[in-house]
């Protein structure tokens, strides 16, 4: 069975690459989110006994299988996550796994590439839908005409928030966006994810918001939170 593989292009040298993987306090940087025991989560998955490391520095074996592999090439150093197969009580949460590793390592991107030295703040939000709704469909979003990756976009949301930057990354479950006003300087990066229901995992379709701010002030961030939870209050209310 072939693996599944997650890769991303970061415009970085290996060396560097390899420190956002090593160090716990760059991993808290990109890895997930803030929240209670994001510490202990870290230890648990990159310093585990199961963990090794190549001499070379462009390996990285984490438990399950998961492997990092750092490859230096003329733009950069192309970031390659193979996922390894999960088993036991796991098993059901491997593709909600591999969807987190998607979202992961396009924040280590954006955080290595965009605001090496600044501090970000996350703000989270995840929930079901009882009435089965798109994620996209309740924000008012048309994915059909957004622009490509990499392209400028301009949308004005149903929570009545208007976002401007440029598309981070698409995928069929996933959108990402740089947003101009999650920033001081330069650009934050907001994450859309839809998900599938899974049996034994939740019954109805789910949603995570996932944004990454950089040097907003507590009003700002404020602002940001509370429209997202209730936004995930009226459309994915089983938080």
């Amino acid at each position: 069975m072939d693996k599944t593989q997650l890769s991303v292009l970061v415009n970085a040298d290996a060396e560097q690459v390899w420190l956002m993987l090593r160090e716990p306090a760059r991993i808290a940087q990109w890895h997930g989110w803030e929240m209670d025991g994001l510490q202990e989560e870290i230890q648990q998955i990159y310093y585990g006994d199961d963990v090794t490391e190549s001499d070379d520095h462009l390996r990285l074996e984490l438990g399950m299988g998961d492997v990092f592999t750092l490859e230096p090439v003329p733009d950069g150093t192309r970031l390659t996550l193979t996922r390894g197969q999960a088993t036991g009580e796991w098993a059901k949460y491997d593709a909600d796994i591999t969807e987190g590793w998607s979202v992961f390592i396009q924040q280590l991107k954006f955080k290595l590439e965009r605001h090496p030295h600044t501090p970000r703040r996350t703000i989270f939000a995840d929930g079901t839908s009882a009435a089965h709704t798109r994620l996209w469909d309740a924000l008012g979003i048309d994915t059909g005409w957004l622009p490509d990756a990499g392209e400028p976009y301009k949308l004005t949301l149903t929570t009545g928030a208007t976002l401007e930057g440029k598309v981070w990354y698409r995928t069929e479950s996933q959108l990402g966006l740089t947003v101009a006003d999650y920033a001081e300087h330069g650009d934050g990066l907001l994450i859309l994810a839809q998900q599938a229901p899974v049996e034994g995992v939740r019954e109805h379709p789910g949603a995570q918001v996932i944004a990454s701010t950089w040097g907003l002030g507590a009003a700002a961030m404020d602002a940001i939170g509370s429209q997202w939870d209730s936004f995930m209050e009226t459309h994915y209310p089983d938080a």
